[in-house]
């Protein structure tokens, strides 16, 4: 069973944050393109965009068959920093494009005007596909989208069953932006969760499958980050399972609130 799309995304990648190790991370790479993945995910503030490179090379899968996103870090978003970083990233990436390229956080040397006219320059010169942000609220991503030439595609921000973010959800559908789970699986926190388990007992499935079940249930693409191949695979295999309407009802209605990543520089509204 292929992993659905969203716009030429697919739904279901792998990432990276915090695989820091070198060869893992080259290697976590090169096994979930070889058993089928074709999202892969990273960012500078990783500093493992070497090894991502080095195990898209060493995957037996054609460089235009693999979507690939990686992000700008805060400190880098002035425009002169973008552009020269950008390429920095591309260089160790080993690729000439990247299929989708995010402002990390609206932060630091953020500035709307200077940074967007950087991402415009680099999607004209066809060195980006599509622009993305992360961690943007709707009234950052109101104004971006009025400095903008190119549209923004897709708002990378933390989604799982305990931070279901309903309200970005319907603002992303109003506006035509897809959204990106990171921490999908709520940094392992859903394995302790009573109703996911009892859905995974049911099904017979783990609890990451349920959980990145759920989520493209809503219309959202995931991106966990698994290293070892029976995490890998375990992800993977989410994509043949279905859940029912109930289930999806029981998901939705879990209390706990929850979120895992929240920095000093997150927006204020978090």
């Amino acid at each position: 069973m292929s992993v659905p799309t969203a716009d030429g995304m697919p739904m279901l990648g792998l990432g990276t944050w915090q695989n820091d190790d070198h060869d893992e991370c080259a290697d976590s790479v090169e096994t979930a393109l070889n058993m089928g993945y074709r999202h892969i995910d990273t960012a500078q503030a990783y500093r493992n965009e070497d090894a991502v490179g080095e195990g898209i090379a060493a995957a037996d899968v054609d460089r235009d068959d693999i979507f690939l996103a990686t992000k700008i870090w805060i400190s880098n978003l002035s425009r002169e920093d973008v552009l020269e970083t950008a390429q920095q990233s591309l260089d160790r990436l080993g690729t000439d494009y990247l299929d989708l390229l995010y402002i990390h956080w609206p932060a630091r040397e953020y500035t709307p005007e200077e940074t967007l006219a950087a991402f415009d320059q680099l999607y004209d010169e066809g060195k980006i596909d599509r622009v993305g942000v992360s961690n943007f609220e709707p009234e950052h991503i109101d104004e971006a989208a009025e400095l903008l030439d190119a549209p923004i595609f897709a708002n990378q921000v933390e989604i799982h069953p305990f931070l279901p973010q309903t309200e970005l959800r319907s603002y992303a559908a109003e506006n035509d932006v897809e959204l990106v789970a990171y921490s999908p699986l709520a940094r392992t926190e859903i394995f302790s969760d009573p109703t996911l388990g009892a859905i995974a007992d049911d099904r017979a499935v783990s609890e990451a499958q349920v959980a990145l079940v759920w989520l493209r249930e809503h219309g959202i693409t995931a991106i966990p980050k698994a290293t070892g191949e029976a995490h890998i695979r375990d992800n993977w295999e989410s994509r043949t399972l279905e859940l029912s309407d109930e289930e999806i009802e029981r998901i939705d209605t879990i209390e706990r609130r929850e979120r895992q990543v929240h920095p000093d520089f997150a927006p204020a509204s978090w």
